[in-house]
């Protein structure tokens, strides 16, 4: 079972930092986050995190990153996609989330073309010898896609993501 704790920002964001190869800096002090912790492990480990940084209320976007431990998948739930989602769009308001993603990640890719992400291809985007691709989500068509429409996840009913879980 998964639980989702709020408020432990740096934590989150240096656990997901660790996880991310071309994240060596760290993220933004500023960044808020989300930690996805498995129940069904003794301590009730920290297993995945949802990073929020580079926030441009005056563009109205914000980037989004996120890892989880090698190995493990069930951390990428509907409920913690309804959360990712529904953080940025319906408590910060933003008309636009941003996720910076190495061109050859064609999995992650795969994914969030699924889920409606526009691409951008940058060269150089993650050095010299590794392009990037800018993966870009509208409200619009977040609210649009086939999986909102199924489960009425850009419905808002989520607490301030400042509350504790």
């Amino acid at each position: 079972m998964l639980k989702y704790a709020y408020g432990y920002d740096m934590i989150v964001a240096d656990f997901v930092a660790q996880l991310i190869p071309h994240c060596h800096r760290g993220f933004p002090p500023t960044s808020k986050c989300i930690g996805i912790l498995d129940t069904n492990i003794a301590d009730g480990s920290l297993i995945a995190g949802l990073v929020y940084h580079n926030y441009d209320p005056e563009a109205g976007i914000i980037e989004i990153s996120g890892a989880a431990l090698p190995g493990c998948s069930h951390w990428l739930s509907r409920e913690t996609i309804k959360r990712m989602y529904q953080y940025p769009f319906h408590q910060v308001g933003v008309q636009m989330i941003v996720q910076r993603t190495p061109a050859d990640d064609e999995h992650l890719l795969r994914q969030l073309a699924v889920y409606d992400y526009v691409f951008v291809k940058v060269p150089r985007m993650f050095g010299r010898d590794r392009d990037g691709v800018l993966c870009l989500l509208t409200y619009e068509d977040w609210a649009a896609n086939r999986f909102n429409k199924r489960f009425k996840h850009h419905i808002p009913d989520e607490p301030a993501l400042e509350e504790a879980a």
